[in-house]
């Protein structure tokens, strides 16, 4: 199984969990770990724009990454799923917990 079938089996099990788990439009907290570089944070930053996201950042105790934590308001699953794929199509090496 390719890496793509992989994420597309997680991306509907998430989906799954989250219809069952939250009643829509609902807050939702992303995590994303980075490395601690600028551009990288304010690329993750930028995706929720104008969106009225509270972002937090808090970096690792050695300073070489960050992580930063996301609580926006989003009308489905899909639109949770959505912002998962394109943080991870644009910013290069972020991991998603």
């Amino acid at each position: 199984m390719n890496s793509n079938s992989n994420s597309e089996a997680f991306y509907m099990k998430l989906r799954a969990q989250l219809y069952e788990t939250n009643t829509w439009p609902a807050e939702y907290l992303y995590k994303f770990i980075v490395k601690s570089e600028v551009r990288k944070i304010a690329e993750i930053e930028g995706i929720f724009n104008n969106m009225g996201a509270v972002i937090n950042t808090i970096e690792s105790k050695n300073g070489k990454y960050t992580s930063v934590s996301i609580n926006v308001l989003l009308r489905d699953p899909d639109a949770v799923i959505e912002k998962y794929k394109e943080v991870t199509e644009k910013v290069e090496g972020v991991i998603s917990l």
